[in-house]
């Protein structure tokens, strides 16, 4: 590792003639993009990310059926960090003093952020990006019959993005617990389902897909079912964005979800110059990104302090979010769970389905809406 460090160490030439504090921030997702926004007018801010764009991740399953949520959604860093340093990378390692990449990089750093919250395998330029939804889009336009494998919310939004946008299409989803959308209630699971079927999408529950078994297009399901398919989509969720940290000085702070373990200020326990934002925490609350959004909102404040020489005594406290869930079921509809109240229909698909928050987001971000 030293000997990375001394071959690409990036300070001295590459760093401010100001001398201004070095934050570094690893993962421009929602949290980390929106902190380094925050700062990059208060410090000196590199963000370390695989990808050159940013992604309104919760707008990825319009793209693929309407490539015009692409053009929205995909956005290049440069747009709205033009003084951010962006190293295109994935982070490999960290020290008391140092962030490691994966390409040799050796960034120092004053104050950390950990805002790696899933990991996914985006490609690395905008245009690659569009390229990926145009290459989905093709898959669904030019298919008759759709597998979706998967009935959280990836699933049953992808269904209901399909179904509206091509409601000729024939769409299996198959889901390996006993109702959808577990991590609400069974009320507004209910309600997901009875949309679905009324769209004539065959739901199958109980059951599993073995991929490596399908022949030409014909899945054999747990439950001995068969389907037949065209194309299928696994919507199965995403691994945690924590594994690279199991090596480093953090690797202690790791729950056993391999969630990091933070304070009421969003400092890694333990470490008083090093921060997480968004999924990768172990704050009790749904993983969202609107979430996300506000643990950014309250680092950047305790961060703009903090540079400022102000007192930790006076850092602001996160409170976890309370229990709300909107899972969009095309662009008219949705179903909602608010503080134990369930809704579903058009008043709730007026809340977040005609735009998915796309417009509004991009304000935030400080774009045209």
């Amino acid at each position: 590792m030293k000997g990375i460090c001394k071959k690409r160490c990036l300070v001295d030439s590459e760093t401010p003639a100001n001398n201004r504090t070095n934050v570094v921030i690893v993962g421009g997702g929602i949290g980390g993009a929106l902190l380094a926004k925050h700062l990059q007018n208060h410090a000196h801010v590199t963000l370390i990310d695989p990808k050159k764009y940013f992604e309104i991740a919760w707008a990825s399953l319009r793209s693929m059926v309407d490539l015009s949520s692409a053009e929205r959604s995909l956005v290049n860093y440069s747009e709205f960090l033009p003084q951010v340093k962006l190293i295109t990378s994935y982070a490999s390692h960290i020290t008391e003093t140092e962030v490691l990449t994966a390409q040799g990089d050796c960034v120092p750093y004053d104050y950390l952020v950990i805002a790696t919250g899933h990991v996914y395998s985006d490609p690395v330029t905008r245009s690659e990006g569009l390229h990926k939804y145009q290459e989905a889009f093709d898959k669904i336009k030019y298919s008759s019959s759709i597998l979706i494998i998967g009935g959280g919310p990836s699933g049953v939004e992808l269904a209901g993005e399909i179904v509206s946008e091509f409601p000729d299409k024939k769409i299996t989803l198959v889901h390996r617990g006993p109702r959808l959308l577990q991590f609400i209630g069974p009320k507004a699971s209910q309600k997901a389902l009875e949309w679905l079927i009324s769209k004539k999408v065959e739901v199958l529950l109980n059951q599993s897909v073995d991929l490596t078994s399908s022949s030409e297009g014909v899945y054999q399901t747990s439950g001995g079912e068969t389907v037949v398919a065209d194309q299928y989509f696994y919507c199965t969720g995403t691994p945690s964005g924590s594994l690279w940290l199991k090596e480093t000085i953090l690797k202690e702070k790791l729950d056993t979800q391999g969630k990091l373990e933070v304070d009421e200020h969003l400092r890694v326990k333990g470490h008083r110059n090093i921060f997480a934002v968004g999924d990768i925490t172990n704050v009790p609350e749904l993983k969202q990104g609107f979430l996300a959004m506000r643990h950014a909102d309250l680092t950047a404040k305790n961060l703009r302090l903090l540079l400022r020489g102000g007192s930790e005594e006076k850092m602001g406290v996160y409170k976890p979010g309370g229990p709300m869930a909107f899972v969009s079921l095309g662009k008219k509809d949705a179903v909602a769970e608010v503080g134990g109240f369930t809704m579903s229909g058009c008043l709730p698909g007026l809340i977040k389905s005609g735009d998915l928050f796309v417009g509004k987001t991009r304000k935030t971000y400080g774009l045209n809406s």
